[in-house]
């Protein structure tokens, strides 16, 4: 039984709400969030990485860039910039990339049912990267970053959510990056108690993205409850910011490999030893995608290749180890390319798929020797990961087009 609920949301007003939506903040190193803030000053990024207001001696987590983040943000309520509804109520947010439309659900999600794993995760999270996020969302007394869910779908949300569309959205914006935006409040008492019912009637609900500002907000939660042994439970701080999308809609792009060095091998006992495993087909015309599970490209020495795994590979039904994930890592980079630890080890870089297949070939034309493009890993598959309560390898999953931050916070208050 998952509690999904309504908020009372701080948001941008409708006439700078494009110039306020920014991506994840993790999305930029410093250098480039700055620069982000110099070229458009309402930018959200300057309360998500409020190192940007100070100059570079400063360290990115000192207590002072947190104080200024939440500064900030009461500045820009004070200004008008950001407006606060005074009804909790849920939302819809539609991206729209390239075509293709998906809508999720505003609310605010349940600490407890993180906890009790209602909630499921397929990724491991580190404690110094959580530190960050846990220091930003308990000074800022405010979750300012949504948590991306994803839930299967069920013909009562998705006619809900059908019938809302047909309404004058709140915002409607195109980013630079030409993605578009829409935003529908869900106002009628029936649509908001469809919603909460619906997801009461689930045993699980998946985080897609988002694992270490999950689990900072859960921390601050947490917190907050021994700070107010008195707790109810129903207070803000019992639940988190969260965007939710039905799994028919959503769109995992490959997350690709390169490595810097043949490991000691020749170029021709790196393909012998490839041959072991998989079927090595040298591709004439141009760069190679993989079109099925257990398919792979392999960019060498100027020269694409399709590899396919072997049928003992095929056959492997573990939910973690059948990943064509984790057979290209423990069949190919570990064992011939003495990759162990691809978490740790600085041989090898991983290249999200909106970046293209171009983007493998010019880093093996200039700093790398050899690159990997993957078949996307399903969402079917992180499902069955979740599900068995186990983790998936890191890098398995890109997910576009990104939440923006900005465009909905949740007081803690």
């Amino acid at each position: 039984m998952a509690k999904i609920k309504p908020f009372r949301c701080i948001r941008p007003n409708v006439d700078v709400v494009s110039r306020v939506a920014a991506l994840p903040y993790d999305v930029y190193n410093r250098e480039e969030a700055k620069a982000e803030v110099e070229k458009e000053p309402l930018s959200f990024l300057k309360i998500d990485r409020a190192e940007t207001q100070f100059d570079d001696s400063v360290d990115t987590y000192d207590a002072k860039v947190y104080e200024k983040a939440r500064e900030t943000i009461e500045a820009m309520i004070e200004d008008k910039t950001f407006v606060a509804d005074e009804d909790a109520c849920y939302y819809l947010y539609e991206l729209i990339m390239n075509g293709r439309s998906q809508t999720g659900i505003v609310a605010c999600a349940s600490i407890d049912d993180y906890m009790n794993n209602v909630i499921k995760k397929h990724e491991n999270t580190r404690e110094d990267k959580e530190i960050d996020r846990i220091n930003h969302v308990d000074i800022c007394n405010a979750q300012t970053g949504p948590i991306f869910l994803a839930y299967r779908a069920t013909k009562q949300l998705n006619e809900v959510v059908d019938k809302v569309k047909q309404e004058t959205p709140l915002y409607a914006f195109t980013s630079t990056d030409e993605i578009t935006h829409n935003v529908w409040k869900v106002v009628a008492g029936e649509d908001n108690n469809v919603i909460e019912k619906s997801f009461a009637d689930m045993n699980q609900i998946y985080i897609a993205d988002g694992h270490h500002r999950c689990a900072s907000a859960v921390k601050v939660g947490l917190k907050r409850r021994s700070e107010n042994p008195n707790y109810t439970g129903e207070e803000e701080f019992n639940s988190f910011l969260s965007v939710l999308f039905p799994d028919e809609q959503l769109m995992i792009m490959d997350y690709n490999r390169a490595v810097k060095d043949l490991n000691g091998h020749s170029k021709e006992e790196f393909l012998k030893a490839v041959e072991n495993k998989f079927t090595l087909t040298i591709i004439e015309d141009g760069a190679y995608a993989p079109e099925k599970k257990s398919t792979f490209g392999m960019y060498l020495d100027k020269q694409w290749y399709k590899l396919e795994a072997k049928e003992d590979l095929k056959a492997i039904t573990d939910p973690v180890e059948g990943l064509d994930v984790s057979i290209l890592q423990d069949y190919l980079l570990n064992p011939v390319l003495g990759i162990e630890d691809p978490r740790m080890d600085k041989r090898i870089e991983f290249i999200g798929g909106i970046r293209g297949l171009e983007e493998l070939e010019r880093r093996v034309n200039s700093d790398m020797e050899v690159a990997f493009a993957m078949y996307p890993t399903s969402i079917a598959e992180l499902f069955a990961v979740a599900d068995a309560n186990r983790v998936m390898p890191p890098k398995s999953t890109w997910f576009e087009p990104k939440l923006r931050s900005g465009i909905f916070l949740h007081s803690l208050d």
